[in-house]
Parts: C-alpha cells; structure tokens; sequence
C-alpha cells in the first residue's frame, strides 16, 4: 500500500524574502579550495561589494549555497528569505514618501 505524498507548505513570508531577493544584485562565483563561506568573504573583499548583495557560491557541480551581504555582515539567504523585515536595505523603497 503505497501513501499519497503530502505537499510541503511554502511559507508565505519566506516567499515574500524570496521576491524581495529577486530585486538586489546578484553574484555567481565557484568556491574553489575554500570552503563557499570563505570564499564569499574573499570575493567581497576583493572586489568591493556594497551591500546589498547575494551571492550565490558553487560548492560543487550539485551544490550552490547562497549568501546574503548586508551592512551587518553576512547571512545565509534562507535565514534572510524568513526574516528579511530584519534588514533595513532590504525595505521597499516605496515608503520613502516626501510629505510636503
């Protein structure tokens, strides 16, 4: 007797991250000898990234982790996805409204 496969339930404000991560730069780099955390540390570091950025660093052929860079430092990008009300640059610019 074979068992219908549920559904995994997609959280709604990790969907909402996720489409608020689709609007900042993003960066593909492979992590070589180093292990991908520090080798998106050493690719910040050389070439200068502001944040906000993701970067997202082939481990190997099957594995791509992916980072977040903000002004606090660096987070994995499901951790950001979930909590991305944490991180001031990642606020919608539409609430900068002048009043006059």
């Amino acid at each position: 007797m074979r068992l219908a496969r549920r559904r995994k339930r997609k959280s709604r404000r990790r969907q909402e991250g996720r489409r608020i991560l689709e609007h900042i730069p993003q960066f593909s780099i492979e992590s070589g000898e180093d292990k991908p955390v520090t080798a998106a540390r050493k690719f910040i570091q050389s070439e200068g990234i502001i944040p906000p950025a993701l970067l997202l660093v082939k481990r190997n052929e099957h594995t791509t982790d992916r980072y977040f860079w903000a002004e606090k430092g660096l987070f994995g990008a499901q951790y950001v996805e979930e909590n991305h009300f944490l991180f001031p640059s990642l606020k919608p610019q539409d609430e900068e409204l002048v009043v006059s």
